[in-house]
């Protein structure tokens, strides 16, 4: 290589290097890249697999809690209930889960995968969880409990925790008896759904 052309590439990485950010504007700049790769990969997800990563998260919930109320799902994904609505209509009707009243409360709906849908709810590459489970799995426990820590953390500041008036710990509540009810004739907010 030319001493120009060295000096030349010299000047053009001093010209990239970021100045430092700070804490949290490279936390920030982290997460940004994060939910980048997230719509990323769900988009490509559901060319290749047919499910968005939302879809596919709901799928494999549904997949261990079977029987599942919808006011459950929606506090285990810290969403509301009608941002959900749109997902579980749209996997209902690709016939990967089935609702079926609840017997204890004709008004609520509980969700259980359909063959169609176990035939999905296993590990598969290219998905947003596999790229969880290789990075997750690099990492010692108290790295990725710290992780975990840092997580929560900011979820709960950023609303998604917020405690209950009853339950002022944060953490959402596991009782089904919310009252939520997902209707059986189309999406109560369309504008909530497009999450999907």
């Amino acid at each position: 290589m030319k001493p120009n052309e060295e000096l030349g590439e010299q000047l053009t990485a001093d010209k990239n290097k970021m100045p430092p950010l700070g804490e949290v504007l490279e936390f920030m700049r982290l997460l940004w890249a994060v939910d980048h790769g997230l719509q990323s990969t769900s988009k490509r997800m559901e060319s290749t697999l047919g499910l968005t990563g939302p879809q596919r998260l709901v799928l494999r919930l549904v997949g261990r809690i079977p029987d599942i109320t919808a006011g459950r799902l929606a506090n285990i994904m810290h969403v509301h209930p009608s941002t959900l609505t749109g997902v579980l209509k749209r996997m209902e009707k690709r016939g990967l889960i089935e609702r079926k009243s609840d017997p204890l409360d004709g008004r609520k709906a509980l969700f259980a995968l359909t063959d169609a849908g176990r035939a999905m709810d296993v590990p598969t590459t290219g998905t947003v969880e596999a790229a969880v489970e290789r990075a997750i799995t690099r990492l010692p426990r108290a790295r990725l409990l710290a992780a975990q820590e840092v997580l929560t953390a900011l979820a709960a500041e950023l609303g998604a925790g917020e405690p209950q008036a009853d339950n002022p710990n944060g953490t959402a509540p596991h009782k089904d008896d919310e009252q939520v009810l997902v209707p059986e004739g189309g999406e109560t907010d369309s504008r909530k759904s497009a999450s999907s």
